[in-house]
């Protein structure tokens, strides 16, 4: 499956829009950095870790999310960013989530979704409360009448993220009280081409069951080379604004970091 011209149109759209309202709105409310500007001796590669780092901060905050619905709606019957799951939590349903979650984090047991899922359904709901921590999915879709709940979240996470979401994701079963596709998904491999290996991850989530990591994601999403064929739309619209970034990077070391 290949993304089509529409979802392409859409996707490139996006992303030229977020670097053109941060070319007009960027301006650094740090203007002094003097312990660093006299380390590296260059205000310019200053300006231009300012300005790469509230980009990254952008792509982290909504675009990996808006890309994700552009991507799936064409083949889902629903699709939405910050979903509400809704549902309630009982005292027995959360007593069982932590059971879980402590038995893993210690080693005591092996992660299997399929039990863990079933154990969280076995637990009673009754007197459960409305909790609203935690009831937030970042994207959701309903494909082929299964419901799928994302949480998406940075490629390097310590071992108390990796637990949190953990829990969460049970949390969402037992909110919604019937089984579900529960999944935290990273946008892409930090470590590529060598496989993700991050220690916090082993023994804690099951890898394609609630674990999909940069092309697994993608293509789990899209199809076939999904991910491949978005790394090129980044890398067409880069190169549509390498020059005004570049001019962007010198007028912030320029007005900010050189005065």
């Amino acid at each position: 499956m290949a993304l089509s011209k529409n979802q392409k149109d859409k996707i490139s759209s996006l992303l030229e829009k977020k670097i053109e309202d941060k070319l007009k709105r960027y301006t650094r409310e740090t203007s002094s950095m003097p312990f660093l500007t006299r380390l590296v001796q260059d205000s310019e590669k200053v300006a231009a870790y300012s300005f790469i780092h509230s980009i990254a901060t952008t792509l982290g905050m909504s675009i990996y999310e808006d890309v994700s619905k552009i991507i799936a709606e064409e083949s889902s019957k629903e699709c939405f960013t910050k979903y509400d799951v809704g549902g309630m939590l009982s005292r027995e349903q959360k007593s069982t989530i932590d059971e879980i979650v402590r038995r893993l984090r210690n080693g005591e047991k092996k992660v299997n979704h399929d039990q863990e899922t079933k154990q969280v359904l076995n637990a009673s709901a009754k007197d459960g409360k409305a909790q609203k921590e935690g009831r937030i999915a970042d994207f959701y879709m309903l494909r082929n009448g299964v419901e799928h709940y994302f949480e998406i979240k940075t490629v390097k996470p310590n071992i108390d993220v990796f637990t949190k979401s953990k829990a969460k994701l049970l949390e969402w079963i037992a909110r919604c009280r019937k089984p579900i596709k529960v999944f935290l998904a990273f946008p892409y491999n930090p470590y590529h081409p060598q496989p993700y290996e991050r220690f916090t991850e082993q023994g804690v989530l099951e890898r394609g069951e609630e674990f999909l990591i940069g092309k697994e994601y993608w293509d789990f999403l899209g199809g076939n080379n999904t991910f491949e064929q978005l790394l090129e739309l980044f890398d067409l619209v880069g190169k549509k604004f390498k020059e005004r970034i570049q001019q962007k990077i010198k007028q912030v070391a320029k007005e900010k970091m050189e005065s």
